[in-house]
């Protein structure tokens, strides 16, 4: 079995880009089609369809086909709360940066 420090790790190393984070970010409000991402994130589409495939490959997006379009959504809804957390974590330490600034 994987020790799991490494398997946390090519988790975190599958989603540490900003591109894929945006898109996951995105994809937590709801599933969209490729045009939809490509639409909101200004993105050549083959840059996007780098990225798309990363998270793909890593099993952290899931996609279907709906008409001609290919549809993406989070594999796992937790990943919401992961980037929510990671958000607050940030802003809570930009926060106290500041803080120590102003009393300085």
């Amino acid at each position: 079995m994987p020790d799991i420090a490494v398997v946390k790790a090519e988790f975190f190393r599958a989603i540490a880009h900003p591109v894929r984070i945006r898109v996951l970010e995105l994809l937590s409000d709801a599933e969209r089609t490729v045009g939809e991402l490509q639409a909101q994130l200004g993105l050549e589409q083959s840059h996007l369809s780098h990225q798309l495939g990363v998270l793909r490959r890593a099993g952290v997006v899931v996609t279907r086909r709906e008409g001609s379009s290919v549809v993406y959504a989070l594999d796992d809804p937790r990943m919401a709360e992961i980037l929510t957390t990671a958000r607050r974590i940030l802003l809570d330490a930009a926060t106290r940066a500041q803080r120590g600034l102003a009393a300085s």
